[in-house]
């Protein structure tokens, strides 16, 4: 697994102080974009939060998934998570260590007592005083929340005095871009009440064990959810429920469970778990499987490899204004492109941090990840396999039919309506449920005109014949 270091420099650290008014939590930022460009320490929010105590435990549960590694637990160093001030809301993202578990707090403007936001994207120190602190908060006592430095400290700060340094694996730069297109095509499943949503958070088994079971498949029965031993009509996967666990912290001030997914079709499948809170929502995205990350689903492989899509991202990037939704049709006009060609375009721009995408309201919106994101494309296994074998000249294209030469072996890629399947061994394995195999990639590059030279693919990264 590729690995960089990411160094994140805060002017202080975060912490939970006591003042006349009331408490003040301080949330230091560290380098981010802004539309007025890089930004050592950005400021995006000063104000009250309406609904304090769920605020902090909110924001306390993304911390948790971006300190947690569910499958294999291991000690490791967390990354802090990601602040986006979209103009009307704050939103906290982070990723587990093992890519299988995407969480968001979304603070709207209903939680932030009226005030607006700034706009840009960095992270935030969450370190474990603060944690500790925002713990035992208790009540609703008032709250002055400030992300970023207060206007004096903008004008005083001499340099970073307290310095993050943590690995940052390529793959999960591949989650953020991966979870954002499985998410896009679920559909909401089922909502409990708040007294029923507790209930059915409390009744899921705990520990690790869960994740040696599978997938728990559950059905909307009246005002709740019950298990069931297979995908029936309606059911959602819950694959791995004890990495729903974060969401334990917030279920005091809950007042709903909604449920995303897709159609069940008998395998295993992500859905989103997003529990309602008074001006808020806290969402959990999970793998199809705790062993399971995002980052190989490869739903995001198809836009990658055609330059058509490259051309339209650079434009569709250009008109985006860190708007909390994205509307694909009303870009698409403005753009002059179809939706379609505008979809494709997002993805691309997802892979590269600068797009997520919210289940609740069914919309992109736009925010620019603080680290280099555009590895995520550049060290992409498949993604890189499949240009060396383009590069190579290893792809023969008669009608519908290719071969593709592989190291020592041949492979038949066949297209039909559109779609492509392959004779080697990770089509027999997946059938496309995680995007294309790199045979079918290198052919629908070769078919789309999309040949790199051999200077484009990453020295050393893979080879032709590495990487299925």
């Amino acid at each position: 697994m590729t690995r960089s270091v990411q160094a994140l420099a805060y002017s202080r650290p975060s912490a939970l102080a006591s003042d006349q008014g009331g408490r003040l939590l301080g949330l230091e930022t560290s380098g981010g974009r802004t539309p007025r460009g890089a930004e050592a320490s950005p400021h995006f929010f000063s104000g009250f939060l309406s609904s304090p105590r769920a605020a902090a435990r909110g924001l306390l549960a993304v911390a948790d998934v971006a300190g947690a590694r569910y499958y294999r637990p291991t000690p490791n160093a967390s990354l802090d998570p990601v602040v986006t001030g979209n103009g009307d809301r704050l939103r906290f993202e982070s990723f587990s260590g093992c890519c299988g578990v995407y969480a968001r707090l979304d603070v709207e403007r209903d939680g932030l007592d009226g005030a607006g936001t700034g706009h840009g994207t960095t992270n935030v120190d969450v370190n474990n005083p603060l944690r500790e602190a925002l713990s035992r908060l208790a009540g609703d006592d008032p709250l002055h929340l400030r992300v970023g430095p207060d206007e004096l400290a903008v004008t005083t700060l001499d340099g970073p005095v307290v310095e993050k340094k943590v690995p940052l694996p390529d793959r999960w730069l591949r989650g953020f871009a991966e979870a954002q297109v499985v998410s896009a095509g679920f559909d909401p499943r089922a909502e409990l009440s708040a007294a029923e949503a507790v209930r059915f958070l409390r009744s899921l088994p705990q520990g690790s064990g869960g994740a040696s079971r599978g997938a728990i498949w559950v059905v909307p029965a009246g005002r709740t959810l019950r298990p069931t031993t297979r995908p029936v009509p309606g059911a959602v996967c819950l694959p791995g429920p004890e990495r729903l666990a974060a969401l334990r912290r917030v279920l005091r001030d809950a007042t709903a469970l909604r449920v995303y997914g897709p159609v069940a079709d008998g395998a295993a499948l992500a859905s989103a778990w997003e529990v309602v809170l008074p001006g808020m929502r806290l969402t959990l995205t999970l793998s199809p499987d705790a062993a399971r990350g995002f980052s190989g689903e490869g739903g995001v492989l198809e836009a990658l490899a055609t330059e058509e899509a490259a051309g339209d991202a650079e434009l569709v990037s250009v008109l985006l204004a860190w708007e909390p939704r994205i509307d694909p049709g009303e870009l698409a006009a403005r753009a002059g492109l179809t939706v379609e060609r505008v979809r494709a375009a997002l993805t691309r721009l997802g892979t590269a941090g600068r797009v997520g995408y919210d289940i609740a309201e069914a919309a992109y919106f736009h925010r620019e990840l603080p680290y280099d994101a555009d590895r995520a494309e550049r060290h992409n296994p498949r993604l890189v396999a499949a240009r060396a074998l383009v590069s190579a000249g290893a792809v023969e294209i008669s009608g519908d039919l290719a071969r593709v030469a592989s190291g020592e072996r041949r492979y038949q890629v066949r297209e039909s309506a559109g779609a492509l399947s392959c004779t080697c061994q990770w089509w027999a394995d997946h059938r496309g449920g995680r995007g294309p195999c790199k045979h079918a990639l290198a052919v629908r590059m070769a078919r789309r005109g999309a040949v790199r030279t051999a200077g484009d693919v990453a020295t050393g990264t893979v080879t032709a014949g590495g990487a299925r």
